[in-house]
């Protein structure tokens, strides 16, 4: 009679051979999730809502592009050259900051230093290169004021800069943690979330300079 009621309670035998309540109590005997995976959960939701952000300032753009109020349109504006160097400057940014990555996996403190060090100078010049197009753009009457394009223009390409330049302070924070405290767990799970930080801003960027720098020089 217990095995029929057994099989009445339970007739797909769900709860044998690997079923579905064998990994409930497998979890229940390995213990709570490490605080690696619930870190790394966590600062993926913070990106999910960050690229949510940036989504809705790439959909104003598209929709005030074309309203330059009689003003320069991107292909009077935009130097394709400068942005090129822009580019490349942070995508080797993010090559150099999966070396620091690396580094830190293996211990090793001289690709660690060396290679943030390298991350860091590259999105400085990032910065400038940037900071530069904007004051040329000033100076042509053509600030976020002059027209709707334009005010959309600096909204989404600016937010993307103040996001490179937190990222450089978190970067120093990050060196200046390991130097004083070494490659412990909790360092580590913080150099995981800066290097997630880093590469979706990279992502970010070559979705900005294809909507944005080649879709507007085009006009």
């Amino acid at each position: 009679m217990s095995g029929i009621s057994s099989a009445a309670h339970d007739p797909y035998h769900i709860g044998r051979h690997g079923g579905s309540y064998q990994p409930i109590a497998e979890h229940a005997d390995h213990g709570p999730v490490s605080k690696r995976i619930i870190t790394g959960y966590g600062f993926w939701i913070f990106l999910l809502s960050d690229i949510v952000m940036f989504s809705a300032f790439f959909a104003a753009y598209a929709v005030l592009m074309n309203e330059t109020a009689g003003g320069p349109t991107g292909r009077d504006l935009f130097d394709l050259g400068n942005v090129g160097l822009e580019t490349a400057a942070l995508l080797l940014s993010s090559f150099a900051c999966g070396i620091a990555s690396i580094g830190a996996q293996r211990r090793k403190h001289d690709w660690f230093y060396g290679a943030m060090a390298a991350t860091f100078v590259l999105g400085a010049i990032f910065i400038a290169l940037e900071v530069n197009e904007f004051r040329d753009l000033v100076a042509q009457d053509a600030g976020p004021s002059r027209s709707a394009f334009l005010s959309a223009f600096f909204t989404l390409v600016g937010c993307h800069g103040l996001h490179v330049s937190a990222g450089l302070l978190w970067l120093l924070t990050m060196m200046a943690q390991v130097w004083a405290k070494g490659f412990r767990a909790d360092i580590m799970r913080r150099i995981l979330c800066f290097s997630l930080f880093w590469h979706a801003l990279d992502i970010i960027w070559v979705g900005l300079f294809s909507v944005v720098y080649l879709m507007g020089a085009g006009q």
